[in-house]
């Protein structure tokens, strides 16, 4: 019996130690800055890193130790996360596995890295990381596995890899690696025995790694041999570089065009390099006046080379990269630089503020507004009317993020192409004064909503709400199944619908931009404490998954065009719930057609009905395509003029006024 009570209160013991555990500040705080460098998470993997809401140790993706003081492994694998590898993940002390392969994660690797001493798995592969690998890398001394394939990696192999004597599986394939392997030796010993003579003091680089049992270098633009010492590797692990190795396939020349030999040197041996030096230097005295002429001029070049410098370098922080802002307090701001591409927007048209100020008459021409923006209509000089979208931002909130989201939307927009989707001219981004904006081909006749909802009267026909339903529906089979990758709306409903001139439909995402702004520190608070910047409904992260919501919507929106009503009203509640009585009975479907339209063709509307039911269907599973339903419009509605003129007085007025 005692001996129960005291397992009893040991266990008990135990059990309180564990619950009062909590895992060190310095660790939460990687995980966290690691969780606001994420920009996109379209599964919403990390929709419970919360950290005044729950532990760290219960967040997805994270081990701790059984004690549950310390952060053991962060594991996000395969989850489409487009962000950057944030520095202060080396600041989790005792990591050991740091797994983040098959995401979309850009920017470099941080040198802060090689500061997890405890790290023995690092596996960054199928990415896109750019920039070299930093020799810091060299500095995990217990590491046994490292990943960095099918990234966009660049400069030379560093030799401090060598360093890593636990290392067992090392893959560096598919990337844009340069210069020779670093791995040499003063002896020419057989390869087979790489483990016996890899102690020796004469070996450098990866002759060094005797634990060494895979390593892959394929596909990069690697000169030189391929050294004794590695052998013993597959032949394949070589391949597809610039090598002298004529029993391997190798690049065409042509591309090792620019990864010669000569821009790849090991490093040199200092006696060899003290002993070239005296044998340059060794001579007769110059005269005085040859000195003094060489030190002018050298002092002339060196002032040209620093100009020159200098003038690159607010080249490139003007277009090359982003400020972003890692961590912020109300103290301190730390950012880092990080690359951007400078070719995202290389095919957007830039616009410039002064441009857009005479074309909006000095931004007095104002046709909307709201918390978010101002759009202003303008007349461009010989060139089309535009709608010009402002976002409504302070300065002091424009963010590094923002920003970039700011330029991957104008990217996304611009790429769009069709006759049914609302075209994107340009953007203007300026300093002087804060300005970011969009420029949109116009629409003269407004929105659907304002002809559904707010003119007296009825305003449409029957075949000219037919004719809108088919252009909204061949907008979204483009969007869906055309654009490569697909494109959803953001909040598609009548008010994302713009009509032209002809009344022609053009879906237009102006929605996106709440979804940037929501992220912005005036609306989403503390970002690093509350965790939740990327989880926003309807934001850019589910854009390429988001189909089938955008299919339930277009459900709702022929609902809306054929009844009249709005999508939801005090008094009858959502217009889908009242409507479902109606639908699916060929005798009552009537009842859903707007009581303004005195003629409307009873074959239509069952067409109508029928892909309502498919779009409004709760079983998932069984939504049909935008390409499915666009073919079952076109192919059943019959929006021929001469249909209409048979029975409507009203079509005949459309045909008056379009004439």
């Amino acid at each position: 019996m005692k001996l129960c009570s005291s397992w009893l209160l040991i266990s008990m013991f135990t059990l309180s130690l564990l619950a009062s555990a909590t895992v060190p500040p310095n660790e939460v705080w990687g995980l966290t800055s690691f969780r606001e460098a994420i920009y996109e998470d379209p599964y919403l993997v990390l929709s419970n890193w919360n950290t005044l809401d729950s532990d760290p140790c219960d967040w997805f993706g994270v081990s701790c130790t059984m004690a549950g003081d310390h952060v053991l492994k962060l594991n996000i694998s395969g989850s489409s996360l487009r962000g950057f590898i944030a520095q202060e993940l080396g600041h989790i002390t005792y990591l050991q596995e740091l797994i983040l392969h098959g995401n979309n994660l850009i920017g470099t690797i941080p040198k802060e890295l090689g500061m997890l001493k405890s790290l023995k798995v690092l596996d960054l592969g199928k990415n896109q990381l750019s920039g070299p690998i930093p020799p810091e890398i060299g500095n995990l001394t217990l590491v046994v596995n490292i990943n960095l394939q099918s990234n966009g990696l660049t400069g030379k192999l560093p030799a401090e890899l060598g360093n890593l004597r636990y290392l067992q599986e090392l893959r560096l394939d598919r990337n844009r690696l340069q210069g020779s392997v670093p791995a040499s030796s003063s002896s020419n010993f057989d390869s087979n025995m790489h483990e016996m003579y890899a102690s020796k003091a004469n070996l450098t680089g990866f002759c060094r790694s005797s634990q060494l049992k895979v390593a892959d270098f394929s596909y990069n633009f690697l000169v030189g041999n391929i050294p004794k010492c590695l052998k013993y590797l597959t032949r394949s692990s070589f391949q597809g570089n610039c090598l002298q190795s004529k029993d391997l396939e190798q690049r065409p020349s042509l591309q090792c065009a620019g990864a010669s030999p000569a821009k790849s040197q090991p490093v040199a041996n200092p006696n060899h390099q003290r002993a070239e030096y005296e044998l340059k230097h060794h001579g007769t005295s110059k005269p005085v006046w040859l000195l003094i002429l060489e030190i002018v001029s050298g002092a002339i070049v060196c002032s040209l080379f620093l100009v020159a410098v200098l003038t690159a370098c607010l080249k490139c922080n003007k277009k090359a990269s982003i400020i972003i802002p890692w961590k912020k307090s109300s103290s301190q701001k730390e950012h880092t630089s990080v690359y951007i591409d400078p070719e995202m927007l290389k095919d957007v048209r830039s616009y410039s503020r002064q441009e857009l100020e005479v074309a909006c008459e000095d931004f007095s021409n104002i046709i909307g507004s709201s918390a978010d923006s101002v759009v202003y209509k303008g007349n461009m000089k010989g060139g089309p009317e535009v709608a010009v979208i402002s976002v409504s931002i302070k300065e002091e909130h424009w963010t590094g993020y923002l920003e970039l989201y700011f330029q991957r939307e104008v990217a996304d927009l611009a790429r769009l192409n069709h006759e049914n989707t609302g075209k994107l001219l340009g953007y203007c981004r300026e300093s002087t004064p804060f300005t970011r904006m969009l420029v949109f081909e116009y629409a003269s006749n407004g929105t659907l909503y304002d002809h559904l909802h707010c003119y007296e009267g009825c305003q449409f026909s029957w075949t000219r709400r037919m004719k809108i339903v088919i252009g909204i529906a061949r907008g979204l089979r483009y969007l869906h199944t055309e654009a490569e990758p697909p494109f959803t709306i953001s909040e598609l409903n009548s008010s994302a619908v713009y009509l032209t001139e002809e009344f022609s439909p053009k879906l237009v995402d102006f929605e996106s931009w709440k979804s940037i702004l929501e992220r912005s520190e005036k609306n989403s608070g503390s970002i690093g404490s509350q965790g939740a910047v990327c989880v926003l409904t309807n934001s850019l992260e589910a854009r390429h998954l988001d189909t089938k919501g955008n299919i339930y919507a277009f459900g709702v929106l022929l609902l809306e065009i054929i009844s009249g009503r709005p999508p939801y009203c005090n008094e009858k509640g959502y217009l889908v719930d009242w409507a479902k009585g109606y639908i699916e009975i060929p005798e009552v479907m009537s009842h859903v057609v707007d009581p303004e339209l005195k003629h409307f063709r009873q074959e239509d509307l069952e067409v109508i009905c029928e892909v309502v039911s498919l779009c409004i269907n709760p079983d998932t599973t069984a939504c049909p395509s935008t390409r499915e339903l666009c073919s079952m419009l076109e192919s059943r509605i019959d929006t021929s003029i001469r249909v209409e003129l048979k029975s409507s007085s009203l079509a005949w007025a459309e045909l008056a006024l379009s004439s």
